[in-house]
């Protein structure tokens, strides 16, 4: 910087000093005055003296001015991308922020000496991203703040929602947050999950085949179950069994109402699919266990598999009950490596606790099987392909609410053909020396999700296991009457205080108005 330039530059100082006294005037002249908010004011750093170096902050599109005791003639920026420097006199200077980052910027004075060193970082206006959040979410305490570049949330927020949306108007503003919010009373949430798999049979066959007929004519081959009420299981479920009102619950009265529902959703009749049943009963109030159990012992579905996982708030948790398979990779050099995959009853979930009581859940169940009627050549090795059926959703639920995943079908056919030697093969007259069979297996799956807020066990209780309703048989037991363990109702009489006759018996004699009376007998 020349002489010249260094007075123009004073030059432009002082008429910028005069024009700013002018304009002062003028506001006092008119009675006004304007007083600055903190936000609005510009904050300057100066070095002099003793103080050679000084820190200064700096938002992205943001000037900051820097003063010196000292006339300066030259100016080196580090890193001319992170921030630009532009002299007002022989001493300030304006430093620009161009981008996130920190950079050092050097003053030098005649003959190269150091006048003074500013620490130059960079980084986003926090500011107004905390007053969105301030105005967006005002029952969250969050706080907002730059750590080398990055942008740093902290605070206490009341559910894991509010601090996803927080997050995301974060990385608006940058796209590299810390995220370092606590979440207030992190909730735990259970996922009960059954997989059900109804199979619809529908057969055709042709020929001579007198066993295909029942007694009473009836081709067997039908499609569908008959079901009557009288044959449905009974499910001591209680008033909590159906919602409806005026619907009465327990005895056959269950079986009734379910064999209705049946009948009105067209299963019966097999106009309906599988999983349309299981939502309409599930609608309907009925208990998602007793609709199971139910349905396995008509024989009209069976139960896959009924994982119950537990995740916190935002969280996932997954599932497998199956197995792994090898699958050969050829590598190389002639080589050939091993890699597994995956298959059977899957499950990953991740729920989500909402402020007013709703539970957000994401869940991904899939079910796979092992296909070997059609293996595929790897390598000179045979690989079986996998049959996939997968869903994804996303739902919103209240503790204890239920919904179902249907229409995941699976058809396959079957065609045989069987006959006599040579007699079978001649034409027209063939048919009567041959049987020909198209068999038909059509599967549907239907899955139920159900939600549940749960929290740990407190410290010292006692956790039940399926074992604690049974008790172990004694010789007669086991032996005559062939009972591997004692039933349930057996078990709760012994809770009850059924002991061994042994030692004192104890008559309760009825509680007279003073007090009781116990008589003890040797």
């Amino acid at each position: 910087m020349t002489n010249n330039d260094r007075f123009a530059a004073s030059a432009r100082y002082k008429n910028r000093s005069l024009l700013r006294a002018s304009m002062a005037a003028v506001v006092a002249a008119g009675l006004l005055a304007f007083v600055a908010s903190p936000a609005q004011a510009q904050k300057v750093v100066s070095i002099g003296g003793a103080k050679r170096t000084a820190m200064v902050s700096v938002n992205i599109g943001k000037t900051e001015d820097v003063r010196t005791d000292t006339s300066f003639v030259d100016l080196q920026v580090g890193d001319p991308e992170v921030a630009d420097v532009n002299p007002l006199t022989d001493k300030s200077l304006s430093i620009l922020g161009r981008k996130s980052g920190t950079t050092r910027v050097t003053a030098y004075g005649e003959n190269k000496k150091l006048i003074g060193v500013f620490d130059v970082e960079v980084s986003h206006d926090t500011s107004m991203l905390a007053s969105t959040l301030s105005k967006r979410f005002p029952y969250a305490k969050l706080r907002v703040a730059s750590v080398n570049g990055r942008i740093m949330l902290s605070g206490t927020s009341p559910d894991a929602v509010t601090l996803d949306k927080a997050v995301t108007i974060a990385r608006q503003f940058g796209p590299d947050v810390i995220n370092s919010v606590r979440v207030l009373q992190p909730q735990q949430v259970m996922l009960e999950v059954r997989f059900i798999e109804a199979n619809r049979e529908a057969g055709r066959e042709l020929g001579v085949q007198w066993n295909t007929f029942s007694q009473s004519g009836r081709f067997l081959g039908n499609v569908g179950n008959r079901l009557d009420s009288n044959n449905l299981p009974w499910t001591p479920a209680g008033n909590n069994t159906f919602k409806n009102p005026g619907v009465q619950s327990g005895g056959q009265n269950d079986s009734n109402v379910l064999r209705s529902a049946l009948v009105s959703a067209g299963v019966l009749s097999g106009t309906a699919p599988f999983g349309f049943l299981v939502g309409r009963l599930i609608a309907g109030g009925l208990s998602a266990d007793v609709l199971v159990n139910a349905l396995e012992q008509k024989g009209m579905a069976r139960s896959l598999a009924e994982p119950n996982l537990v995740a916190l708030s935002g969280d996932t948790a997954s599932f497998l009950a199956g197995g792994e398979f090898p699958i050969p990779v050829p590598g190389s050099l002639g080589t050939v490596g091993i890699e597994y995959k995956r298959y059977g009853v899957g499950l990953a979930f991740t729920p989500t606790v909402l402020n007013d009581g709703l539970i957000n859940v994401k869940i991904e169940p899939e079910v796979s099987q092992l296909d070997t009627s059609n293996p595929v050549q790897v390598a000179g090795i045979s690989v079986p392909p996998l049959i996939v059926r997968r869903a994804s959703t996303t739902v919103e639920l209240r503790d204890g609410q239920s919904f179902v995943i249907g229409g995941l079908l699976q058809s396959q056919g079957q065609t045989a053909q069987q006959q006599l030697p040579w007699l079978g093969d001649i034409p027209i007259l063939g048919a009567l020396f041959s049987s020909k069979s198209y068999q038909k297996n059509e599967t549907d799956l239907a899955i139920i999700v159900t939600p549940r807020l749960v929290r740990p066990a407190r410290p010292g209780d006692n956790i039940r296991t399926p074992l604690d309703n049974t008790l172990p048989p004694n010789d007669v037991d086991f032996f005559l009457m062939g009972k591997p363990e004692v039933t349930p109702q057996m078990a709760k009489v012994a809770a009850g205080g059924m002991r061994p006759m042994t030692g004192h018996m104890l008559d309760i004699a009825p509680i007279p108005v003073g007090g009781a009376v116990v008589s003890v007998k040797n």
